[in-house]
């Protein structure tokens, strides 16, 4: 499935809504802790077993994008949204029945695994098309895409929340809400897939070609292959930043609803189910804020700097919240909103330093292999935090006391992450393309960027 080359007088600025179509409906992920409470109580789990088709979904998202990445480079955006459609919608359907028969293991494997290839294939997409699209700005280009997915909870969490207390949380009422997300979000990324263009492959354009229709400018500086890309220490640093970064937000992000609840249930001011989803949907537009704000950010200080930012100050926010927030609301959530501005802005950021050390030849496969490490951090986050929890819990603690070990775990990982990025270099020439033998059989990157589509 080829998409439509983008005829004369098409604007690049349509691009960026077609991956919104995509990002704003799977970024539903981060809305999943609205679903636990009722989980848990419907089907008797744990806070460890309702975070499982969470924890599935991330890790497919990391595998399905890196395994998926070069058929998505191949094929091209539209291949690749329709396969993200078709799969994230199906998932939905799965735990709808699985909800409605109380199988608990049919929504694992349906949100989890299903959905999760959705996500994964869904999420890079658009990538390596924005950047082609938009080669001088691609921090702000991938951060217009990849808010969507930030932001997706903004949408998804009261409306979740408002199905659940019109259909109720029971496992009947939680299948109802689930069959709805699905059969939405296949209407609402379909316009994603129907709109998306792909620049036309000619040669250069001039400047006022360029002014008049938005094509990109023939890409320049240091090309690296994905393979080649898996061979240099800059890849595996990136790697352990961002499985940081995303280790020590996602966390969080996962148990966000119980976690506000817990950290003020023994105050005069408890927070009620409705402002815990509230919460969520406040954390999801400082995610989806903090990809478009941060990531331009990085266009005009560098990707380097922006990473000190994202790595440095966190530590200061889960300081802030671990030493003093449960005695202070306003103090908790500012700190939790800057915690996800920067867990956001560091996936938008992403793809432009890849760009930055690799070039635009294979950069949606390079940056689906480096979402591995989102799928490592998808099981780490959220396992740190709700084991610990359970524990602290069983020995008979309550409130933000189930909370204090984990927050200073993510502390030590961002540190952690802080010193790989400093290590980042340059690519050393040697792993350029025209520095590298080619394999037999494989293309130029002349004749390869002509005929990939995206």
């Amino acid at each position: 499935m080829s998409p439509p080359i983008a005829p004369v007088g098409w604007s690049r600025w349509l691009v960026p809504p077609a991956a919104l179509a995509i990002h704003l409906s799977i970024g539903q992920a981060y809305a999943w802790s609205v679903f636990k409470p009722p989980l848990e109580d419907a089907l008797g789990l744990s806070g460890t077993q309702s975070a499982l088709p969470f924890q599935l979904g991330i890790v497919m998202l990391g595998l399905s994008a890196a395994f998926g990445g070069t058929q998505v480079e191949r094929r091209g955006p539209r291949w690749a949204m329709t396969v993200a459609l078709v799969c994230f919608s199906s998932g939905f359907l799965l735990s709808a029945l699985g909800a409605a028969t109380e199988q608990f293991w049919l929504i694992v494997f349906g949100y989890g695994f299903v959905g999760g290839i959705g996500l994964g294939i869904g999420y890079i997409s658009p990538v390596s098309t924005l950047i082609k699209w938009f080669p001088d700005r691609p921090g702000m280009a991938t951060g217009i895409a990849i808010m969507g997915f930030g932001g997706g909870a903004l949408i998804a969490s009261p409306w979740s929340a408002q199905m659940l207390e019109s259909f109720g949380s029971d496992s009947s009422g939680i299948a109802l809400a689930f069959l709805v997300h699905g059969l939405s979000y296949a209407v609402f990324m379909l316009l994603g897939v129907l709109l998306v263009r792909v620049p036309r492959p000619t040669g250069a354009p001039t400047a006022m070609e360029q002014a008049a229709d938005g094509r990109p400018a023939t890409p320049a500086g240091p090309q690296v292959s994905a393979r080649q890309a898996l061979r240099t220490p800059q890849f595996w640093l990136l790697w352990v930043v961002l499985c940081m970064n995303v280790t020590a937000g996602i966390g969080i992000l996962e148990k966000a609803a119980p976690m506000i609840t817990d950290f003020f249930a023994d105050t005069p001011t408890p927070v009620s189910a409705t402002a815990a989803a509230g919460f969520v949907a406040l954390l999801s537009a400082a995610n989806m804020a903090g990809r478009i704000g941060w990531s331009s950010t990085s266009d005009l200080i560098g990707r380097k700097n922006i990473y000190r930012v994202y790595l440095g100050a966190g530590v200061l926010m889960y300081a802030l919240i671990a030493l003093v927030g449960s005695s202070s609301k306003p103090l908790f959530v500012l700190c939790a909103l800057v915690i996800l501005s920067f867990y956001g802005g560091g996936f938008a950021t992403i793809p432009a330093y890849l760009k930055d050390l690799f070039g635009t030849y294979q950069v949606g496969a390079i940056h689906g292999r480096l979402l591995t490490a989102w799928s490592t951090a998808g099981v780490l986050g959220p396992l740190i935090v709700n084991w610990i929890a359970d524990r602290q819990e069983e020995a008979g603690k309550h409130g933000a006391e189930l909370y204090g070990t984990s927050l200073f775990i993510m502390m030590g990982l961002l540190v952690v992450g802080f010193a790989a990025n400093e290590l980042v270099r340059p690519v050393h020439p040697s792993h350029h393309l025209d520095a590298v033998t080619p394999e037999k059989g494989a293309p130029d990157v002349g004749r390869r960027q002509q005929s990939e589509p995206a």
